[in-house]
């Protein structure tokens, strides 16, 4: 199956299923060097009148680097089938091994951004604005520092215009 240019607004799915549990890859950088990294935090909406997605790495990730140095990066998404391919990508570093080909996955090229052949979905996202995370930002006590930062680094956001959507037909 090869992929197609779609108008987003054509697509149809559950926002919450296919980030929170089917998860996807977040990849930057270009086809001489790129990394990517397992992802299942994120938005999908509208803001400034553009199509956006907002996705958060924390600042420990080799991936980090690449989103911040261009300005351009991809959201992949898969089948089922792939999950251990992602589970591979959320649990190695791309500085210590070739994840890409232990995780299976095939590189390629959208609007010279890196995604996947094996997706089945491939947004390509273009920066517009960033924060970092700090605890000051909470408004509430519920656990939430303890629980998600109390051992790891605070998320970096990017939130990135979808200027392209491709999927497999």
């Amino acid at each position: 199956m090869a992929f197609v240019k779609t108008d987003i607004s054509k697509l149809s799915f559950n926002p919450f299923d296919k980030i929170g549990k089917e998860w996807m890859l977040i990849t930057g950088g270009n086809k001489d060097n790129f990394n990517t990294m397992t992802a299942s935090w994120g938005q999908l909406g509208v803001l400034w009148n553009k199509n956006v997605l907002t996705c958060y790495i924390r600042t420990n990730r080799y991936t980090i680097g690449y989103v911040e140095e261009g300005e351009f990066f991809t959201a992949s998404f898969f089948d089922e089938k792939y999950r251990s391919a992602l589970s591979y990508c959320g649990t190695h570093s791309g500085k210590d091994c070739d994840k890409v080909k232990e995780a299976g996955l095939t590189p390629a090229e959208f609007e010279g951004a890196m995604g996947f052949e094996e997706a089945n979905m491939v947004l390509v996202c273009r920066k517009l604005y960033t924060y970092d995370m700090q605890e000051s930002g909470f408004v509430t006590d519920e656990g939430l520092v303890q629980q998600y930062y109390s051992k790891d680094p605070y998320h970096k956001a990017f939130i990135a215009e979808i200027i392209g959507v491709y999927v497999k037909e």
